[in-house]
């Protein structure tokens, strides 16, 4: 399992490569809640969202064989595009798989960034089977979006900005798929702020951890299209890290309809100024929605901000339809 000191090694490797990004407070939701609420400004960040903290923190373990066999991952689009970025930077070949599902403004940044992309399937599952595939064909390294070590532990220096910036913080919630981010980030706050609540966010269809966790073990589920396209996916029914750590350190799991995660991009853009995809919102969402426990001093992440902006427009002119 991931330790406190994977993190911290972590946050020493990829400095300078990745923006420490604000906490600030939040005026709106501070009042809505009748609590202090921060929001974790992680859509600042370098290709627009969290995920190039772990990408970084892996390209920067590979031995010089690995590299040059170039690194191949599947993605539901912010992986895919960090892992390029930082595969561009370090002068390493990057191969993308992503399914039908992904937006196609997702798949055209990953394309800028000169990676080879194969769009198979209906499924994060199937994206993973021609992962599988070309490794076994063409000897690619694969850096999965969540299950492996250097991933978590990058995403988890995420939680460390925030008790560091923040130590009286008594909830957060973090958004969760996969669970890379989601442990990373309790990792780091459980191991600082023991009492503190860290609360897994995602949608409630298709979402893979939240059945697992239910069921005791992985299981696989039915992908669907969300608003919070970024959350979908299975976790693997091989899970070697994330479900365990997700399982001991996770205090609860909320599930949010899609209207929900509607209200969240809404309220960011209307209250907050910030414009966000669906993933990132769910946190802001489950605030408005009434579905946190309240405990003193929370923080929301915002993960991420590349959403399509047609898309966005329609969700915040409420012309979406979603229920």
């Amino acid at each position: 399992m991931i330790d406190l000191q994977d993190i911290e090694r972590a946050r020493d490797r990829i400095r300078g490569n990745i923006l420490a990004t604000p906490l600030v407070p939040s005026r709106s939701l501070s009042e809505l809640c009748g609590l202090p609420v921060h929001l974790k400004l992680e859509h600042h960040q370098t290709t627009g969202s969290f995920k190039l903290r772990g990408a970084f923190n892996a390209l920067h373990q590979l031995t010089c064989a690995e590299r040059a066999r170039g690194v191949i991952a599947a993605s539901t689009g912010n992986h895919g595009r960090a892992l390029s970025f930082a595969a561009k930077a370090c002068g390493v070949k990057a191969t993308i798989c992503m399914s039908s599902l992904v937006p196609d403004n997702k798949i055209a940044e990953i394309r800028r960034l000169g990676a080879d992309i194969h769009i198979v399937g209906r499924s994060q599952d199937d994206a993973q089977d021609e992962v599988e595939r070309l490794v076994a064909s063409q000897g690619l390294y694969p850096i999965p979006p969540f299950d492996h070590p250097a991933v978590i532990a990058g995403q988890g220096t995420l939680g460390l900005e925030i008790v560091e910036a923040l130590p009286d913080c008594a909830t957060v919630l973090i958004q969760l798929s996969g669970g890379g981010l989601a442990s990373g980030v309790a990792r780091a706050i459980k191991s600082k702020l023991p009492k503190t609540h860290v609360i897994g966010i995602t949608m409630a269809r298709g979402a893979a951890m939240k059945a697992s966790l239910d069921a005791g073990h992985p299981v696989q589920v039915e992908e669907f299209d969300s608003l919070a396209d970024s959350l979908g996916g299975g976790i693997g029914l091989n899970n070697q890290l994330t479900f365990a750590m997700c399982r001991d350190l996770l205090d609860d799991v909320i599930l949010l309809s899609e209207a929900e995660i509607a209200a969240g991009v809404q309220h960011a853009y209307l209250h907050e100024r910030e414009i966000i995809e669906g993933a990132g919102a769910v946190g802001i969402a489950a605030l408005i929605a009434n579905k946190v426990d309240r405990r003193g001093t929370t923080v929301t992440v915002l993960s991420g901000r590349n959403i399509d902006m047609q898309l966005h427009r329609r969700i915040i002119t409420a012309e979406t339809g979603h229920e």
